[in-house]
């Protein structure tokens, strides 16, 4: 939602000044110089990243329209699953977890939460190292390295989709000059035309270094720090699951481990611990 209304206040601002100035939109209109600077830019795009990162690029742009969905509602349910789990492999010991981890799809624990049961990242880290905990003596020391290495690879991945549409949004500057090179190289035939003609084709060609500006920073670079933002927020999210179920291996109970990933949270998302406690409890009945 921010992207739409941030997109439609940009283009409210750099418009309607330009019309409250005096100006035309009809002189702002050369799908020529559109061709020129977004092909290009496009082209670069494709020679740049292979094309499993263009995939999810184009794959980002839904996530990105809907924003983070790791709000506190987000970050209550994931708790509740993990004390669920937790507290069963407290009560019924860990081999119990071992269908609920095999085919969360068919487990009652994670059926109650539809929305981590789609989110991909968040089922796999879980259920891999319940996995590890249900199979083995989970050393501690041993499985945070894990988690570090995984969330780190994890890290660096994720980023490479913002990196990749902010290094467009580098480049489209350069792809307006460029189109109003060429738009001066042609405005060059007409200097016979007399001023009139030659002051319309100077105005094309200066179209094409303010659409590159305009899409650069008021558009494509701001997207790609909005996909940074979902990107650090999925991170911050596995890693509240990692503190929690790193308490559990320590010994501590459900209850508790919980609390340590609470703590874990972002402030700004982070539930309060009677908020929690009555989730936990609503989510028991």
């Amino acid at each position: 939602m921010n992207v739409i209304v941030g997109a439609l206040v940009v283009m409210g601002c750099v418009f309607g000044g330009y019309l409250l100035s005096g100006g035309h939109l009809l002189a702002l209109w050369h799908p020529n110089e559109i061709l020129i600077i977004g092909g290009a830019a496009f082209g670069a795009f494709i020679i740049s990243n292979p094309i499993k990162l263009i995939k999810e690029v184009f794959a980002f742009i839904p996530k990105l329209l809907k924003g983070s969905p790791y709000d506190k509602a987000a970050y209550l349910d994931l708790l509740s699953l993990l004390y669920e789990l937790l507290n069963k492999a407290r009560k019924d010991g860990l081999m119990s977890l071992e269908q609920d981890v095999e085919a969360p799809a068919k487990s009652a624990i994670f059926k109650r939460y539809p929305k981590i049961l789609t989110d991909h990242h968040t089922l796999e880290f879980v259920t891999d190292y319940l996995r590890l905990m249900v199979n083995g003596n989970a050393n501690p020391m041993e499985l945070e390295n894990l988690m570090d290495v995984e969330l780190e690879t994890h890290h660096q991945e994720a980023h490479a989709v913002p990196h990749a549409v902010s290094q467009v949004g580098d480049g489209l500057p350069g792809f307006g000059i460029v189109a109003a090179v060429l738009g001066i190289v042609i405005t060059m035939a007409y200097l016979t035309e007399g001023p009139e003609v030659i002051g319309e084709k100077v105005a094309t060609a200066l179209v094409g270094t303010f659409l590159g500006i305009l899409l650069a920073y008021g558009f494509v670079n701001p997207a790609a720090n909005a996909m940074g933002h979902v990107v650090e927020a999925q991170g911050k999210f596995l890693e509240c699951a990692k503190v929690t179920l790193l308490a559990s291996v320590n010994g501590y109970a459900p209850q508790v481990a919980v609390e340590f990933g609470r703590k874990a949270i972002p402030p700004s998302e982070r539930p309060s611990f009677l908020e929690l406690e009555n989730h936990l409890k609503k989510k028991k009945k």
